[in-house]
This record gives structure tokens, C-alpha cells and sequence, in this order.
């Protein structure tokens, strides 16, 4: 199929040009805590090989790290130099939001904890400057069922899209029979760990 037979794509989708990876907040000492946390770093690990692979840009912000500690090591391993916040919203990062709205991108894929804390904020936040806000269910967690289901109820009300981490990988690589797509069917076709389901 040539570009000319090809239906222009939506707005609604994220591409790899036009959208960043945002990790929000995993960090050694809140993440025991949180309900599914094997599934949620998991998840977010294979976004960051998936952007890797991709060229996404992914970003990350602590929250107060020097009392709950850095980003769990399997993360930070694959992430650049994180910034720290007080504020629970990554608003209170705005370079980060700069550099990204510098390099044209403005859809920005939100994952990390808690989905109704730090992820609901910034994701309202990011809303409010102008930003498109996708939520990788499955890579963002809390620490209880009401709070993670109501966050993303509230989240999906105020224009956010919800998605999957499967879902979108396949949405940045946009096409299958290219170098990315084994690796990215590689990332998806990869078994669970134990208690991440």
C-alpha cells in the first residue's frame, strides 16, 4: 500500500513524532504500596523499550525523592536525569512541558502512580495547557481499587483517552513489516511476571 492509497490518519491516534512517554513518580519507597505493582512497572517498562526502539521521548519526574527515595532501578536504568517536584502535578516541572511543546509535541502519554494523586493533577493540568492526555491503564496504579477506578472516571470525564499499554505500542509503530515492529511485537508477545496480572 502506497501513501497515496492510504487513508489520512487520526488525530485521535498517537504517532511517535507527535507524542512523549511521561513516568510519573515510581519510586522505591511508594510503589510497595500500590495494588498490581508488578503489572504497573512492567507495563511501563516495556513503553520505555518501546519508545526506545521508537524514538519517543520519555520523560519522568520524583516526588520529593530525598524522603521517598529514587526511581525503582529497573526504570531509572532506561530513563535520562529526572527532576524532582513538590508539587503532586509534574506542572511543577514546567521545563519538562516546555521542551516538549518546543520539540512539537503535544500529546503526552501519562503512566506512573498514583492515578489519583500525582497522575489525576498532572494529567488535569496538562489538559488545561493545551495538551492531549492518553492514560496507559495498566501502567498506572494506587494504592486502593476506588481511588484508581474513580481517577479514571474523572480523568476520562474531563477528556483524557484512555488506552492500554499494548495498545499503545501498536499505535507508535503504526505499521507492521518494519525493523520497530519486531521489536515491538517482541515487547507485547512478552510473558507477564508473576503477581503482574
Amino acid at each position: 500500500m502506497t501513501e497515496l492509497q492510504r487513508l489520512p490518519r487520526s488525530p485521535e491516534l498517537m504517532s511517535r513524532n507527535d507524542t512523549a512517554l511521561l513516568v510519573v513518580d515510581v519510586q522505591e519507597k511508594l510503589i510497595p504500596a500500590i495494588s498490581r505493582q508488578e503489572r504497573v512497572v512492567w507495563n511501563i517498562g516495556r513503553l520505555l523499550d518501546g519508545a526506545k526502539a521508537l524514538s519517543v521521548r520519555a520523560v519522568a519526574t520524583e516526588q520529593y525523592p530525598r524522603g521517598l527515595g529514587p526511581t525503582v532501578k529497573e526504570l531509572a536504568d532506561r530513563l535520562g536525569e529526572i527532576p524532582e517536584k513538590l508539587t503532586f502535578s509534574c506542572g511543577g516541572c514546567p521545563e519538562v512541558f516546555t521542551d516538549l511543546r518546543d520539540a512539537g509535541i503535544f500529546k503526552v502519554l501519562v503512566v506512573g502512580i498514583e492515578t489519583h494523586v500525582c497522575v489525576q493533577q498532572t494529567a488535569l493540568d496538562l489538559m488545561a495547557d493545551g495538551f492531549r492526555v492518553y492514560l496507559a491503564v495498566d501502567a498506572v496504579g494506587s494504592r486502593n481499587e476506588l481511588d484508581y477506578e474513580t481517577a479514571l472516571r474523572r480523568m476520562d470525564s474531563a477528556g483524557a483517552t484512555l488506552t492500554t499499554t499494548e495498545a499503545a505500542l501498536f499505535e507508535w509503530c503504526d505499521a507492521a513489516g518494519t525493523p520497530e515492529f519486531k521489536q515491538i511485537s517482541a515487547l507485547v508477545r512478552e510473558l507477564s511476571p508473576k503477581n503482574a496480572n
